[in-house]
This record gives C-alpha cells, structure tokens and sequence, in this order.
C-alpha cells in the first residue's frame, strides 16, 4: 500500500458524528405489510406499490449472493429498519427545516440553502430515508431540466418514472436490486430533453443518521439523444457499533449522443 493511500486511511473519520433529530422510524423487520406501509407513507400510487410488492415476492426466493471477496457479518435482514424520516418530512421553506437537520448538512460541507451551495452545483439532499430538498430547481427547469427527487418525480413526472423504472436494472436482476425495488424510500430523478447540455453538474448527498437502519436508494438519470449532464453523488454516516445497510440501485440512460 503506497504512503498516500495509507495516510488517507489512518485519518480520523471526520463525518461519524450522530444528530439529534426526531424521527419517523418503521419498526424492524421485513414483510409485504412493512412494504405496504412505506408506500402508504410516501403517497405512491398503486401501481408502484404492485412494483414493489412483486420485487419482494421474488426476492423471497433468491439467496444472498456469497462469492464476492468482502468479509462481513452475516446481515439479518428482519433485524433493519427500512424507513426513517426526520420530522416533519420535506417543506415549502428552508426556514421550516429543523435546524438541526440544517447544521447536519453545513458541517458535512452540503449547505442546503441556495445562496451557500457551491457556484454550479445543484444538490439532492437525503436525510435516512427522504429526500429534505433539492436546490435550484426552478433554474434548472427553464432549460427543460428536470431534477427532483425520485418520490415527487413520481408525483409530478409518472409517465417518465413508469417508462424508466426497471429500464436498465429490472427486479430479478440480483439479490440487493430486488430488495432494493422492494424497500427503496428515496434517491434523485434526472431527465435532460434532447439536445440539452444541463448548465449545472447535479449532485445528490445521501446521510444515514438512524442506528440499525437501512438506505435503499434508487436513481433515475436519463439523458436523452445529445444531451449532457455531470452528476456525482456522496454518502456518510455515524460511526455505530452496529451495522447499517447502504443498497442503491442507480440507473443511467444516455440515448444516442448523449453523455453522463
């Protein structure tokens, strides 16, 4: 290992800290009920939760995959919770964000007011499991950009979520892309129209602040045929004496011409 490699790993863990903000956390453990339940609490409409529940029925006859060279304790999957929400969940003001939640992102260097970001960058910020807000918008939409995140695409775009979802990674792919489609809570949605080169590199920065919780992430990138777009994503969480799971499924289409 070379001395800047193990420089880099002997540092201090600086994003361990724990924040403390009430949440909204499901119980442990897995069944179609817990399903139901979390897309009951994110407003989905019927035919995401017949996604969902299908994803489920079919991971419930698949193994856990055993030949990847990584070394862990074997993960109880009834032992996680698979939904955690800050209270209240996402508003119309940043001055309506719990404070705490707002010093969380300052100190992890994700301001998540406008004015603070970083010139050029929007950023998708997820909290557990939910998105808590998503900067420059409204910018981005003048161009024909849409970037949100994956729950209010599902609102405000369904006929693109519908047409994407699944596209590239389906349900029965692996073992993790079936939890995933089964339990995911929140992640970005991105589409740029035909031609567009998005004025802004998209980011999203996941933080996981629940004990025992699981961050199942899906995310939707579509470019369309000669568009552009950067994106980039982060993720931490505390330092537990206990595990926590990060799944993700991220999903990128680039037609014809198109990059990402």
């Amino acid at each position: 290992m070379s001395a800047v490699i193990q420089n880099l790993v002997n540092q201090p863990y600086k994003h361990g800290f724990v924040s403390d903000i009430e949440s909204d956390v499901v119980p442990k453990g897995l069944s179609e009920d817990v399903i139901r339940l979390i897309s009951a609490k994110k407003g989905e409409p019927e035919w995401l939760l017949e996604f969902r529940l299908k994803a489920y029925r079919h991971w419930l006859t698949m193994q856990e995959p055993t030949w990847p060279n990584v070394k862990y304790p074997k993960i109880d999957f009834q032992d996680i919770s698979y939904f955690s929400a800050p209270k209240p969940k996402k508003l119309a003001s940043m001055d309506e964000v719990d404070p705490e939640l707002l010093r969380t992102f300052e100190k992890l260097g994700v301001p998540m007011h406008e004015r603070k970001t970083l010139a050029g960058v929007a950023v998708d910020v997820i909290f557990d499991s939910v998105s808590v807000a998503t900067t420059y918008k409204k910018k981005l939409a003048e161009v024909g950009v849409i970037f949100c995140s994956f729950s209010e695409a599902v609102k405000d775009h369904p006929e693109l979520v519908k047409k994407y979802l699944g596209s590239v990674v389906p349900t029965g792919d692996n073992f993790y892309a079936a939890l995933n489609s089964a339990v995911f809570t929140d992640g970005s949605f991105c589409y740029i129209p035909k031609g567009v080169r998005c004025p802004m590199d998209l980011s999203t920065y996941f933080r996981i602040n629940t004990q025992e919780s699981g961050q199942f992430e899906r995310t939707l990138i579509n470019a369309e045929e000669g568009a552009y777009v950067s994106y980039l994503e982060g993720c931490t969480a505390p330092n537990f004496h206990t595990n926590q799971l990060h799944a993700a499924v991220v999903q990128l289409i680039a037609l014809d011409d198109a990059e990402i």
